[in-house]
């Protein structure tokens, strides 16, 4: 259970970090935040996700954090730390929300002041939406929130970020390292978004759009996307990624032959073979 004398202090204000204020507050926990955005802030005050903020200046709320949460792209985040990592005080506990950790944790972790820990998480509970204004459709309690401690990583340090994924809401909360997190990740989720991004600029076919039906929408839903945080969570597992691209390229040329040769016994497997895999995914 977290500890509700302490202060939590979340860094970027946006879709996660937006949702991490609103529920800590709606608890009971002392929430402050920092944010570039005037109007996210005032956003913020107004709806009581925070207890108080700042867009600038705010060396005195990053003294004042027991913990930490980064709501930050990977290349801010690292920016940030930075810059303003030395202010943190020797016992405070971070984690982050961002979408790779390979490249950003261990940087991360060396940066930081003795004594202050970084434990790298990410809520796989991210919208097609952004911004604070959404921040409240976001659902954690079907969502999978993954830890993805090292070897600097103390057990007390893991087992606060355990309590903080659980006071949250979420149900599933899992460890992996970094690297296979990142893996892991360019399969489950960046690839997905590759496809769905590559079947919208395929073709223009907007004027179908009156006659599409639910699984054209399902596989499309997370075609509409934030531009600059996904080119960058691209590029930042490009490796992982790409190979992805390859096997998906290979069983679709797979396909594509099995038409070209009217297989359809070879059709029909791939078929069977599609709906068992998909019953290991089926959410209970």
């Amino acid at each position: 259970m977290l500890d509700k004398s302490k202060t939590y202090l979340i860094v970027g204000l946006g879709l996660l970090g937006g949702k991490y204020a609103q529920v800590l507050s709606q608890k009971g926990y002392h929430v402050t935040g920092i944010t570039h955005s005037p109007s996210t802030l005032d956003y913020a005050l107004r709806h009581d996700y925070i207890r108080a903020g700042k867009t600038e200046d705010f060396a005195d709320l990053v003294q004042g954090a027991d913990c930490v949460i980064f709501g930050l792209y990977p290349t801010v985040l690292l920016d940030w730390v930075r810059q303003y990592g030395a202010l943190l005080r020797p016992g405070t506990l971070v984690t982050d929300v961002s979408g790779v950790k390979r490249g950003v944790v261990e940087p991360i972790q060396e940066l930081l002041p003795e004594g202050v820990e970084f434990i790298a998480s990410h809520p796989m509970a991210g919208r097609e939406t952004s911004g604070i204004a959404h921040s409240a459709e976001v659902d954690f309690a079907p969502a999978n929130f993954i830890i993805t401690p090292t070897d600097r990583n103390t057990q007390a340090g893991i087992d606060w970020c355990r309590d903080l994924a659980e006071t949250l809401g979420f149900k599933r909360i899992s460890l992996l390292s970094p690297a296979e997190h990142d893996h892991m990740i360019g399969y489950v989720s960046q690839l997905c978004h590759a496809i769905a991004v590559s079947l919208m600029c395929a073709s223009d076919n907007s004027d179908l759009a009156c006659y599409t039906g639910d699984s054209f929408r399902d596989l499309t839903r997370i075609a509409r996307i934030n531009d600059k945080m996904w080119a960058e969570l691209f590029l930042w597992n490009k490796d992982n990624l790409i190979s992805e691209i390859d096997m998906f390229t290979n069983a679709l040329q797979e396909m594509r032959q099995k038409l070209v040769e009217d297989d359809r016994e070879g059709l029909e497997g791939m078929f069977r073979l599609s709906t068992q895999r998909r019953e290991a995914f089926d959410k209970k």
